[in-house]
């Protein structure tokens, strides 16, 4: 394996780990915000039974964050510290406001954590708000980053060198609104589905109480807001790759020639070397209508892009298909439990409960797959059109054992984490009277 081959697969293995517990940072603080409203306006144990289970998954999940975080940051200098030197005046200032945001979140996370007593209800749940906002911030200020690398800006380039550098405009590109708004609304999919069916698995299993069902409404609630929500944001962000990033769109769509009235592919397998698609289901004029409000709508395809700057399209339609099937999938399962909900108010019958841990870890699938997009789409471009990947990686020859280090460090974390949050899962926690012996009320 060489330098490029080890050095690329490393950030992909650490940001595909980080990203699940950065997701679980910004979608679990709303889960236990509206758990713990809900005990404050109506008095029910099993809502503050609920706050408190999921605010020590919450801990558990930031700690292992922090670490996979943390190692993100040294990689990005040790492995590319050519990327680095050029693009660190640009978007520095964006990983100094997400270490600001950081610390806000740890230090909130420590006051909610072990003020349950020492607080009145309403204070200590106002010191959750801080927790959700600041770990929302996060995720969006390492995006303005990201997006800085989609459609650079903010300086002029001489003899291979930024100068005039704009030091705030790593939060004026156009992929950063779009970007942020998107990964987040996965965040909160991702996290809302993944709760759901462990809870329905609880419900499968006979525990049909107030605890478990409550557990169900709250975080299909929150997922389902977002999951319909998201192919508007989808819609918007399809728009500013295909103006900004052409060879990106035609990867995803695996689009080979340009012209107007193009079809949307549904599935299909693309094939680079004879430029076409196999077994793809083809909505005529789909594409165009899709990006330009018109079937005339022009749109660039992979034989006008230069061979040597094509994405993987093999690699970045798959995962685009995979992405779009699970978010339909899951607005599709998440209708259908506000259905049967409306229809049948209880008990839920098994065959939905079924479908909900079938689908928890979609959402999962589906963030992922997303980033997949979002980075083999930019290929063969770290800095798009401004820096090659290869010319922006470490020199040194022992990145394959760093990448081997590495990957097993995740592996044992993971383990570990999926350990401990097996165990808390379990049982029931015994409900607790509310604080001077009175239901309590945020009014």
């Amino acid at each position: 394996m060489d330098t490029l081959t080890a050095a690329r697969a490393q950030m992909e293995v650490s940001l595909g780990f980080h990203m699940i517990f950065a997701a679980l940072g910004i979608g679990l603080p709303l889960l236990i915000l509206f758990a713990e409203g809900l005990w404050l306006r109506t008095g029910g144990e099993h809502y503050r039974a609920l706050a408190r289970k999921w605010a020590k998954a919450m801990a558990l999940t930031f700690v292992v964050g922090a670490v996979s975080g943390t190692a993100l940051s040294f990689e990005l200098g040790l492995l590319w510290p050519r990327f680095m030197a050029f693009a660190g005046g640009l978007i520095g200032p964006a990983f100094a406001l997400e270490g600001y945001a950081f610390f806000i979140e740890a230090i909130f996370i420590g006051l909610y954590l072990y003020s349950w007593e020492r607080l009145s209800p309403l204070a200590h749940w106002l010191t959750g708000i801080p927790v959700a906002m600041s770990g929302m911030l996060s995720g969006v200020l390492v995006v303005a980053a990201n997006s800085w690398m989609q459609s650079p800006a903010g300086f002029e380039l001489v003899d291979g060198r930024p100068v005039a550098v704009d030091a705030l405009a790593v939060f004026s590109t156009p992929s950063w609104l779009h970007m942020a708004l998107h990964s987040t609304l996965s965040c909160y999919i991702a996290t809302g589905f993944a709760v759901a069916g462990v809870y329905a698995l609880g419900l499968l299993r006979g525990r049909r109480d107030a605890y478990h069902r409550s557990a169900l409404t709250i975080s299909l609630a929150m997922a389902t807001v977002a999951a319909l929500l998201q192919p508007l944001s989808g819609d918007i962000s399809a728009r500013v790759v295909a103006e900004h990033q052409p060879a990106k769109l035609a990867a995803m769509e695996a689009h080979f020639e340009t012209g107007s009235h193009v079809p949307l592919l549904i599935g299909g397998i693309p094939d680079a070397e004879r430029g076409e698609v196999d077994y793809a289901i083809a909505i005529p004029s789909g594409l165009s209508l899709l990006v330009g409000r018109s079937p005339d709508t022009v749109i660039v395809g992979l034989n006008d892009i230069p061979p040597d700057e094509r994405p993987n399209v093999l690699l970045t339609h798959l995962a685009f298909q995979v992405m779009v099937g699970c978010g339909f999938a899951l607005i599709g399962l998440g209708l259908w439990f506000w259905w049967v909900r409306w229809r049948r108010p209880a008990p839920e019958p098994p065959w939905l409960l079924r479908a909900l841990v079938v689908g928890a870890p979609l959402g999962f699938l589906a963030l992922e797959a997303g980033w997949i997009v979002t980075e083999a789409g930019r290929q063969p471009w770290v800095i798009y059109k401004v820096m090659r990947t290869s010319e922006g990686v470490t020199p040194v020859t022992e990145v394959p054992v760093t990448f081997l280090a590495f990957s097993l460090l995740y592996l044992g974390l993971g383990v570990v984490l999926a350990a401990l949050l097996r165990s808390l899962a379990i049982g029931t926690p015994a409900s607790k009277p509310a604080p001077g012996g009175e239901a309590p009320h945020a009014a």
